[in-house]
């Protein structure tokens, strides 16, 4: 027999979702593909369900473009709770360590410094993390105090925003891939010797995406199967604003969607560069760039194409 068609829209391109409170981001993507009807959907970059914010999501051919919008700087506006320590790192866990001590404005912006740059830091117990093939967050929920080792992250700024009051600070960090804010909140209370953590999140941009420019999860659903939805879909060539663009020919664009090398025009780029090629605008593959020729990697066939 067969592979089995999926059912729903055979569409490509990007829906920002400007993320509530209380929700997974799972959900929400099931809530898009539901109200697009669209045949397949993912998502750049997971949010704990307490966190708002940009959730961008792929449908159809943009899928390939994930890598790309996971793997750019991003950028979170955040508010510490000072005086306490949570087994989550956020406000959801149960307290484990308080204290009274509550650090000048100047301490806690002389405190961030050590977090900028190339920096080591440890994942939450609580998260998606996995230890011998299991969820950190799934051992710790059973109990055990799973060990996590540290990883490398590239904070570009770390900044003091404001602050409302002696137990509360509001910051606002961009960052590369895999960084974890509640871990930065845990690490500065640390430092501080006063303890910290995440008591509110919203995730400002990722990448190319705004939260200004996100749907709500509201209008979503009042628009939801009907044709002015579609309005707020970007196209698939969105996600690829930090790769450089090469046009090439209808010639070259044909030979790269049956994977092989294709003839591109020459652009700001240099041998072995990672690049995407380009026909009236639309995206036909993305591929390493070799002496006039784009190597595929990923093909990208939308019906139009």
């Amino acid at each position: 027999m067969g592979r089995r068609r999926k059912k729903g829209r055979d569409i490509s391109g990007w829906l920002i979702v400007d993320k509530p409170a209380g929700v997974t981001s799972a959900a929400v993507v099931n809530k898009a593909r539901w109200a697009f009807d669209a045949r397949k959907a993912g998502h750049a970059g997971t949010l704990d369900p307490d966190a708002t914010g940009v959730l961008a999501i792929a449908f159809g051919e943009a899928t390939k473009t994930v890598p790309y919008v996971t793997d750019a700087l991003k950028a979170y506006r955040f508010t510490v709770r000072l005086g306490q320590a949570t087994n989550t790192d956020d406000a959801e866990g149960e307290v484990i360590a308080t204290s009274d001590i509550r650090p000048t404005d100047d301490e806690i912006r002389d405190a961030l410094e050590p977090f900028k740059g190339d920096i080591m830091q440890v994942p939450p117990k609580f998260s998606a993390v996995k230890i011998d093939g299991q969820r950190a967050y799934k051992l710790a929920r059973e109990g055990d105090d799973p060990m996590i080792e540290a990883r490398p992250l590239w904070v570009e700024s770390l900044d003091f925003i404001d602050r409302p009051d002696a137990d509360h600070v509001v910051l606002e960090m961009v960052c590369g891939k895999g960084g974890y804010v509640r871990a930065i909140a845990r690490d500065l209370g640390e430092a501080l010797g006063c303890y910290g953590h995440v008591n509110q999140l919203r995730r400002i941009w990722s990448g190319p995406f705004d939260a200004e420019d996100g749907i709500s999860a509201e209008l979503l659903d009042e628009l939801a199967k009907s044709p002015e939805l579609d309005d707020y879909l970007m196209p698939l060539e969105t996600g690829l604003a930090d790769l450089p663009e090469l046009r090439t020919t209808p010639e070259g664009a044909a030979r790269m969607r049956n994977g092989n090398p294709g003839m591109v025009l020459t652009g700001d780029v240099e041998y072995g560069d990672e690049a995407w090629a380009s026909l009236d605008g639309r995206a036909v593959a993305i591929g390493v760039y070799r002496a006039g020729e784009l190597h595929p990697k990923r093909v990208i066939v939308t019906p139009d194409s």
